[in-house]
């Protein structure tokens, strides 16, 4: 099947021939008739299937053909995502798929300039790709109505529960028009989607492809065994090693926490390996540098957590690595299906410590994968002490050079530079702070949760 045979317009099946796409994923030949006839739609999909595609070319067509203007301060379409990152692919892939129309896409995050979203939001947008939390800040501002919102889409809807904005949907959906057309999208169906749907969607057509071991099974997956504390030194001779062999392109290494991933970054570049770490603490402008330097290959290395992670869909990653294991399985398939994007192969290597077996044993019942099993190799114990010497010493030589073993991969060294004279003027001291940290009674603690499931829900808005 091509996409000339699904009824979409002939601007839009340009648009697609303009970035070589003839042929529609299964997601996509399923989903787009349906959304054609305007029926509403629960979709199973991972990640990296096409579905972004699959929700978006029928309404553009829809909102092509319909020549009236949004109103202002208002939107035609509203897509809700969970992620920063996932609103900026998602708005990107619209521009792109209707480069033909006159449609206004518009994307608003946390994180940014609410007057800027303002100004986004001032002559009406036909197509607005939001997450929950600042989408809430600017109706309450009365800077967005969505009484004459056509289509809702919520994708990674599983993800969106997760973390908390579950109370956010309901506010944002109950002022919406009841007569709209309305698709959900969730990686996985868990009861808490299935009431969801039941809720917010009327008669709805179901698709579901890429089921999680289907994912799976295109990853050439292995796992080693090894102490926590020897993580560092193994990550850090895999990646040399791949790429100064050149088996290594893009790696993406994941971390169950924020500081976890700052601390592999830290010394990663210790040891002389450029890398980026991509989390909720980071500002959008750094998201969107990191993100960036990896997509051109300039930093080839992204360090990332789980959430932060969502809506990264870039080309040729062809390793990842699992520096902690996720203690939810779920979230293990959609890390490795970073490296296995459109139907491509990749590599995924667990790093696997005693008090995570349990957490392995759960991802290989839900994928119906062993993964292989990769020995140490010969020699390691002497490198874990190397490597954490070296982690240690100083970053700079006195000859104003990096060690050798502290030179980032690909780069010469630089030549000496004449030493400046040094002032003796005493600048504002004090370290700087790091928001969270223990609360500090048990009568606080209620509050204290509830802060911190709010700063997560902040942070990844």
């Amino acid at each position: 099947m091509k996409f000339n045979e699904l009824g979409l317009s002939k601007s839009i099946q340009q648009a697609l021939a303009h970035k070589g796409y003839d042929t529609p994923t299964p997601i996509q030949a399923q989903s787009i008739p349906l959304l054609l006839k305007g029926e509403d739609l629960l979709g199973i999909a991972q990640t990296g299937t096409g579905k972004t595609a699959a929700f978006m070319l029928p309404s553009i067509q829809h909102l092509a053909q319909d020549d009236r203007e949004p109103s202002p301060r208002s939107c035609r379409k509203l897509v809700l995502a969970p992620t920063r990152e996932l609103v900026g692919q998602i708005a990107a892939n619209a521009r792109e798929y209707g480069a033909l129309s006159a449609l206004r896409v518009a994307s608003i995050v946390g994180g940014t300039s609410v007057n800027k979203d303002k100004q986004k939001l001032a002559r009406g947008v036909d197509i607005l790709v939001a997450t929950p939390g600042r989408l809430e800040d600017l109706i309450s501002q009365k800077a967005l109505k969505l009484d004459s919102t056509q289509i809702l889409v919520l994708d990674e809807a599983d993800q969106m529960l997760d973390l908390g904005f579950i109370h956010a949907l309901k506010r944002i959906v109950a002022l919406l028009p009841k007569d709209r057309q309305t698709l959900l999208f969730s990686a996985t169906m868990p009861k808490a989607i299935k009431q969801l749907a039941s809720q917010y969607l009327t008669n709805p057509k179901q698709v579901s492809v890429a089921p999680a071991a289907t994912t799976a099974e295109r990853v050439d997956q292995f796992v080693c065994f090894l102490n926590q504390g020897e993580k560092q030194a193994l990550l850090t001779l895999s990646i040399r090693k791949g790429m100064e062999s050149g088996e290594m392109d893009r790696v993406l290494v994941f971390t169950r926490t924020k500081h976890g991933a700052d601390r592999v970054v830290k010394k990663l570049g210790r040891m002389g390996i450029e890398a980026n770490a991509i989390h909720g603490n980071k500002s959008q402008p750094q998201r969107e540098r990191s993100l960036a330097a990896f997509r051109s290959g300039k930093v080839p290395i992204l360090v990332a957590t789980d959430i932060a992670a969502r809506g990264i869909d870039i080309p040729g990653v062809s390793h990842v690595f699992n520096f902690e294991l996720p203690n939810v399985p779920e979230q293990y398939v959609h890390r490795i299906g970073r490296t296995a994007r459109a139907g491509a192969s990749g590599v995924a290597i667990a790093f696997c410590a005693p008090d995570e077996r349990d957490y392995l044993r759960d991802i290989q019942k839900l994928t119906g994968i062993t993964l292989g099993k990769v020995p140490l190799p010969s020699g390691f114990r002497e490198a874990v002490d190397a490597v954490e010497a070296s982690a240690t010493a100083p970053f700079r030589q006195e000859d104003g050079n990096r060690p050798e073993h502290n030179r980032p991969l690909g780069r010469k060294p630089k030549p000496s530079a004449k030493p400046k004279p040094r002032h003796n003027r005493r600048g504002p001291g004090g370290a700087q702070g790091q928001a969270g940290g223990q609360g500090g009674g048990q009568g606080s603690q209620g509050g204290g949760n509830r802060n911190r499931r709010r700063k997560q829900r902040d942070t990844a808005g």
